[in-house]
């Protein structure tokens, strides 16, 4: 089992956390995840288990995009990934500045969903994302049609700087400041070693 990189306790639903991805051992896991209608924004809905550990091994090949498995109280519970968009995803499709980071994150598909859940794992997603000092701004880029995510992504403090066109499809391009997380969410600064 890989170390744990980051962590944060959710005054509510308990101690989120997360792991580098191990695309051996998880990849089983993930094919569940990806497939999943829920997960229709992610565009893996037709993939075999084979296409799941090829585009994770892809991904843990390329030195500009990582990918780890976030935890629920010990339990896998989400997918998150940061990129250098300056290379990855959006190499050429936006103003890079210094300091950009970006992101995607999924949450594993449930019977029971948890009012709130899906917002505390964005929220440790930014914050572990915020913990490195040298991110300055997150950039997202999720399907114009995906407006759960938008309103999530405004939850946290992401302004829209308008529609992009990818290769496979029209995404919305919206930024996250350090500050604009950190006022909009009432967090302490995750760079000054606070747990939130």
């Amino acid at each position: 089992m890989s170390t744990v990189v980051f962590a944060r306790t959710d005054p509510r639903l308990g101690v989120f956390a997360l792991r580098p991805l191990d695309v051996a051992a998880d990849a089983a896991l993930l094919h569940g995840w990806v497939t999943h209608p829920k997960a229709a924004y992610w565009m893996m809905q037709d993939a075999e288990p084979a296409d799941v550990a090829a585009e994770y091994g892809r991904i843990a090949a390329d030195p500009h995009h990582e990918a780890f498995l976030g935890l629920h109280e010990g339990r896998p519970a989400f997918l998150a990934e940061r990129y250098d968009p300056v290379h990855v995803e959006l190499a050429g499709r936006y103003d890079a500045e210094p300091g950009d980071i970006g992101m995607h994150f999924l949450c594993a598909p449930t019977g029971q969903p948890v009012h709130g859940f899906t917002l505390a794992v964005i929220t440790t997603v930014l914050a572990w994302l915020f913990a490195d000092p040298a991110v300055r701004r997150v950039v997202v880029e999720p399907d114009v049609r995906n407006t759960a995510v938008h309103r999530l992504n405004a939850a946290v403090g992401f302004d829209v700087a308008g529609p992009i066109t990818k290769p496979e499809k029209r995404a919305l391009l919206s930024f996250c400041t350090r500050d604009r997380f950190l006022t909009t969410t009432g967090l302490p600064d995750p760079a000054r070693g606070v747990t939130a």
